[in-house]
């Protein structure tokens, strides 16, 4: 058993996130039951850390082998951020022999719900050796003015 993970406050946690929009699969943990084979089936979903610094939120995807004109970054209107693309699947020759097909290819979509203190109409993309990052400034949190009140009597 590793303390690490506890220890580093396990960033990586599979726990329910009310942000996120990922398709929860219930029969996925059932043993002998037919599923569709997520090895070959697109990028089915693209790795995406997601942290918040006093700035911004900061989205980064592992996109490898993507341009970025295969990639589309979008906001929707109830604070949706979604980025999706496609990977083409290569040609196939006739005289060619596969020994082993690994590499996924087709369409990917990954959806975030973005908190209330998004900035949505500042949000940044780049990409840069097949990593998407994806900036959304955050609103500053007005400070309440306390004012003092003389107590007489």
């Amino acid at each position: 058993m590793s303390l690490i993970p506890s220890f580093f406050g396990n960033r990586r946690s599979r726990a329910f996130d009310p942000f996120s929009l990922d398709v929860w699969d219930p029969l996925r943990d059932f043993p002998n039951f037919p599923q569709f084979s997520l090895e070959n089936s697109a990028i089915v979903s693209a790795r995406v850390d997601w942290k918040e610094t006093p700035e911004a939120h900061v989205f980064k995807a592992d996109l490898p082998g993507l341009r970025k004109e295969e990639v589309k970054v979008e906001i929707e209107d109830d604070r949706v951020l979604q980025i999706s693309g496609e990977r083409n699947a290569e040609k196939e020759e006739k005289n060619d022999t596969w020994h082993r097909v690994e590499r996924s290819s087709g369409k990917f979509v990954r959806r975030f719900r973005l908190p209330e203190n998004a900035k949505m109409d500042q949000v940044k993309a780049s990409m840069e050796n097949g990593v998407l990052t994806v900036t959304v400034p955050k609103e500053e949190v007005k400070k309440t003015d306390v004012k003092s009140i003389e107590i007489s009597g």
